[in-house]
């Protein structure tokens, strides 16, 4: 078997974009590390404010990618979209970011479609993109936000995982995955995008995205997260074993859903929400 071809990566064309909005951006790119979001934390925690110029840091193959929670998060060179976006943030209020992330992410790769057709990507809060047809849905990407301090200065990595190639069903039984649990892949609905070109379509809004979260808020991302939530008007369960009835999300990102016991705002960190089995449908 032949050796892949080497990814060509838009480093120079996202610099391009980025740069004249973002003062000091650079772009790195390595072959293999262990998380992108433990290296830039690991910089920012060693020399503090000189490693907190803004930074998009890829992998084209993480060994200890991580998730929500401590999850772990497989990459395969060429599979996978991988990267963190490091920079200083001082949002007056840091709920929701995870979902303006999200927000971002879905349009970039699949923009809105005619009202009379639902977005093929969805959101599921707090930090999930799914990709939904009639039969099932599956997880597409996963968002990862950590922040640290060093005095006054706040810095925040965001990072970011995408299933871009469709695993095969021997792949997928490699990564320990029944085939009809295989991810979701941006190639089932975009089959021309690889991962160089998927992060030439991510990169530049998603900075956008944040500088715009560090001014406004969520607020302003409400009504376009409602438009690819996947959870509103189904029943939930929270990991306390809480049930109740998913009804979108309020200005500051926090999941409203009606329990027994009345309407409740979720902004923990430590609670995970799943849609009750319905329609055939595979919560992931």
């Amino acid at each position: 078997m032949s050796p892949a071809a080497p990814i060509r990566w838009p480093a120079e064309a996202i610099w391009q974009a980025v740069a004249p909005v973002l003062p000091g951006f650079t772009v790195e790119v390595l072959p293999t590390i262990d998380s992108t979001n433990t290296e830039l934390m690991r910089r920012f925690r060693a020399i503090g404010p000189a490693a907190a110029e803004p930074v998009l840091l890829v992998a084209e193959q993480q060994s200890a990618g991580r998730g929500r929670m401590g999850r772990a998060w497989h990459s395969r060179a060429g599979d996978s979209l991988t990267f963190s976006l490091g920079m200083a943030l001082q949002p007056a209020d840091w709920s929701g970011l995870s979902l303006a992330v999200g927000i971002s992410i879905a349009e970039s790769l699949q923009p809105l479609v005619p009202a009379a057709d639902q977005p093929r990507i969805r959101l599921k809060w707090p930090n999930d993109l799914w990709l939904v047809d009639a039969r099932d849905e599956r997880k597409l990407a996963g968002i990862l936000v950590e922040t640290a301090s060093w005095g006054e200065l706040r810095y925040v990595v965001i990072g970011v995982g995408i299933n871009v190639r469709a695993l095969t069903l021997d792949a997928a039984a490699a990564d320990g995955q029944p085939a009809a649990l295989a991810p979701a892949a941006l190639q089932d609905i975009r089959p021309d995008v690889e991962v160089a070109q998927a992060l030439l379509l991510v990169a530049a809004p998603l900075v956008q995205t944040v500088q715009a979260f560090g001014l406004f808020g969520f607020a302003p991302f409400q009504a376009r997260f409602a438009a690819r939530d996947a959870l509103a008007g189904r029943a939930v369960q929270l990991s306390n074993g809480t049930e109740g009835m998913a009804h979108g999300v309020g200005e500051n990102g926090a999941l409203l859903v009606h329990t027994a016991a009345g309407m409740q705002e979720i902004t923990s960190s430590e609670v995970s929400v799943r849609p009750l089995a319905q329609r055939g449908a595979r919560p992931c």
